[in-house]
């Protein structure tokens, strides 16, 4: 194991990374940073490919997850000079690394000192000449993409990622490519390879410091696509002493009204703890992002408390449903479609599994719904307040 230094020049406001894709053309990520003012976080535009431009602002978002430092005070653009093909992701690792050199992150830290580079391979020679230099000279080239970005993971083919960038590759420039376990590959001097983010500032694999949890909400529509859907909530600690707590909670998919809605709700709710706010920075995922409606909101907190070690666990799944107008009080209120509902969760409630529906529906709940629940193990409470289970 080396500890190399990959950078010690002054913090710019761009940065590019380059990624040559699977059918040989290079493409290159440019990140600008520049004050927030009350803008979004991250923006990503992409010529005649919004698709592309929404998934690598989702990207860069879950990357951000395990950074134990949140400023809120930057505003990152992302572009691409070419369009990738829809089934290349190798851009993925480029795009995380193009925000993070922007925002002077390891490896690509503003300091003098520099942070150091984590790699099983010896890179000292690459990366004295990098750091030797003229600004601007060296090349950075990344590949590598994950389906679990807010747990700081990255995968790819380290082996394909090389033989392509192989005749690219100029003097001091430097090869980072996701790591696919190929443990007997040969890898030449100015490429490491890297099975999660931690390894850019020498550190372990951040995902340890995740912690997870899922809670289940009736999603009915009325028709043969019916289901128990699941919310899942991950969270990482942070010190972000005054920082707007909505601005810390991200979620993918979700449409701008109720990307609002989640973020407002969770940062109600957090305050109803006392001390909850200011302390985490949040990725949410759900099984089914398009959907109507608020029933989803009871799930979602009581994801968010069993992640935060605030619940106990249930043996099985947590299923339920509510929302509130009010959830820094802690108070749950009803919502629609009751008797669907009911039937949906009864249907596919499993041993072991706790169902907490909104109090108003305890009245109307008949005494044979929660003998049949308790025949499959499963228990039930109508709670009209978080906290109280």
């Amino acid at each position: 194991m080396t500890l190399t230094m990959i950078s010690a020049q002054p913090l710019s406001a761009s940065a590019e990374c380059r990624c040559v894709l699977a059918d040989g053309r290079v493409l290159t990520v440019t990140a600008s940073r520049r004050p927030r003012a009350n803008r979004v976080d991250v923006k990503c535009a992409v010529a005649g490919a919004s698709a592309v431009s929404e998934w690598m602002q989702e990207v860069v978002r879950m990357a951000r997850h395990t950074e134990s430092r949140f400023d809120s005070r930057d505003q990152v653009v992302l572009s691409m000079d070419i369009i990738p093909a829809a089934e290349d992701r190798g851009w993925e690792l480029a795009a995380v690394l193009a925000d993070r050199k922007a925002r002077g992150l390891p490896p690509f830290a503003a300091d003098a000192a520099a942070l150091a580079l984590s790699s099983d391979t010896a890179l000292d020679a690459a990366a004295r000449t990098s750091t030797s230099a003229a600004p601007g000279i060296a090349k950075f080239y990344a590949s590598g993409w994950s389906d679990e970005w807010h747990l700081g993971r990255v995968t790819g083919q380290a082996a394909q990622a090389i033989a392509r960038a192989e005749r690219h590759l100029g003097p001091g420039d430097l090869l980072i490519a996701g790591d696919d376990g190929s443990g007997d590959l040969a890898v030449p001097a100015n490429v490491t390879r890297i099975s999660h983010l931690g390894a850019l500032s020498g550190h372990a694999d951040p995902s340890a410091a995740v912690a997870s949890a899922r809670a289940w909400f009736p999603l009915h529509s009325g028709g043969i696509n019916d289901t128990l859907s699941w919310v899942e909530v991950s969270v990482y600690p942070i010190d972000s002493a005054g920082a707007d707590e909505e601005s810390t909670i991200t979620a993918p998919g979700l449409d701008l009204t109720v990307l609002n809605t989640l973020r407002q709700t969770l940062s109600a709710a957090r305050h109803f703890d006392g001390k909850g706010l200011g302390r985490w920075r949040t990725v949410v995922r759900f099984a089914q992002p398009r959907f109507h409606g608020d029933s989803y909101q009871l799930a979602l907190v009581m994801a968010d408390r069993l992640a935060r070690g605030r619940e106990f666990v249930p043996r099985g799944r947590l299923i339920a449903s509510g929302c509130s107008s009010a959830w820094h009080a802690g108070r749950v209120e009803t919502v629609e479609g009751r008797e669907p509902k009911l039937e949906l969760i009864l249907n596919q409630a499993a041993s072991g599994d706790r169902v907490l529906l909104p109090q108003e529906w305890q009245a109307a709940l008949p005494e044979q719904y929660q003998r049949a629940l308790k025949a499959r193990g499963a228990s039930v409470a109508c709670i009209g307040q978080i906290g109280m289970i």
